[in-house]
């Protein structure tokens, strides 16, 4: 399963999906947790010290082996410096699994141990560095992460959740139609459920599976303001929260004390991911996966690579769950 977090900034995105992976950990779930934010705050939500997080390996400082391993033996990609963000993965292709261990989780991965409740694996893009400002947009970063899941089969009992950047700006890519489920939280104003409307419109033809969490809620006029304004699609509301002001504060309690009406919001959230899996459509996945390499390829990569990437997709090659049947492919 595959799951983002999306929401304006400041709606409270990276503590909800910190609170859902712990959630999950608790629950026995295998989780690998990615932060694809431009401010890098899941690691320290998770328990990591600030400079512990900071430390953390980032994919995009990896991006060259990343490639160098997804593509395998892949006869459609003539090396990896040819490979882009949005390279699909064909006959011959390594692919990666939410369980397994694989050179990309030793190099960039970091096991979370939450204090005996469950453990989760946390990667990270990278913060931008002092050679990226001016000349370089995030997106530059997230490619890492649209390139893994793309080569990524998963199934339904093990998560895959993104903190994704805020505001619209996962639709400058085609990273937005990777998931089988989008939370967007949003806030009771205005300006909280406008990045709604905005994942909603734009998503609106690629069957994105889009539901909407409350947070910050507080009485029946905000859950009222909500409910006009998102209708079937808010799901549940989050309130107040003294485990999550103890967390930030850096001395988080025991995450069975997290107070029950929110826990009962993180189990809907739970049940609804799993419902999500019943409309996975593999084909679906894989030909969205194409189109937007075709688009990549022709506004940009083939100029940049001096190739036709058009000519990296294999038509025989569908994505699906049956591949976590085959055995893992080890670089030589």
């Amino acid at each position: 399963m595959k799951i983002a977090f999306v929401g304006k900034g400041g709606s409270g995105k990276t503590t909800l999906s910190s609170l859902f992976i712990r959630h999950l950990a608790a629950a026995q779930v295998p989780v690998v947790a990615i932060d694809a934010d431009i401010n890098q705050h899941l690691g320290p939500a998770l328990g990591l010290a600030e400079d512990d997080a900071a430390a953390l390996p980032s994919l995009g400082a990896h991006l060259p082996d990343i490639k160098e391993y997804l593509r395998g033996s892949n006869p459609l990609i003539q090396s990896a410096d040819s490979m882009i963000k949005t390279t699909p993965p064909g006959r011959g292709s390594r692919l990666l699994r939410l369980r397994d261990d694989n050179p990309v989780y030793a190099a960039c991965a970091r096991e979370l141990d939450f204090g005996g409740v469950g453990t989760a694996r946390l990667m990270v893009t990278g913060a931008f560095t002092e050679s990226d400002l001016g000349v370089a947009c995030y997106h530059s970063k997230v490619g890492a992460v649209e390139l893994c899941l793309n080569h990524l089969v998963d199934g339904r009992d093990e998560y895959l959740v993104v903190d994704m950047t805020a505001g619209s700006d996962s639709f400058a890519s085609g990273l937005f139609t990777r998931f089988d489920l989008t939370f967007l939280v949003a806030e009771p104003t205005r300006k909280g459920v406008s990045v709604y409307r905005q994942y909603k419109e734009y998503a609106r033809d690629f069957g994105v599976d889009l539901v909407v969490v409350g947070n910050k809620v507080h009485g029946e006029d905000d859950l009222a303001f909500l409910r006009a304004e998102v209708g079937d699609d808010l799901l549940v509301t989050v309130g107040h929260s003294d485990w999550v002001r103890a967390m930030e504060k850096g001395g988080p309690p025991r995450f069975e004390l997290l107070e029950e009406s929110n826990r009962q919001a993180l189990h809907a959230m739970h049940e609804r991911a799993d419902r999500s899996y019943q409309t996975r459509d593999w084909d679906r996945y894989t030909r969205q996966m194409e189109h937007f390499h075709r688009k990549n390829a022709e506004s940009w990569g083939n100029a940049r690579t001096g190739a036709d990437l058009a000519a990296q997709i294999d038509p025989g090659f569908t994505l699906s769950e049956a591949l976590l049947e085959e055995p893992v492919a080890l670089p030589h």
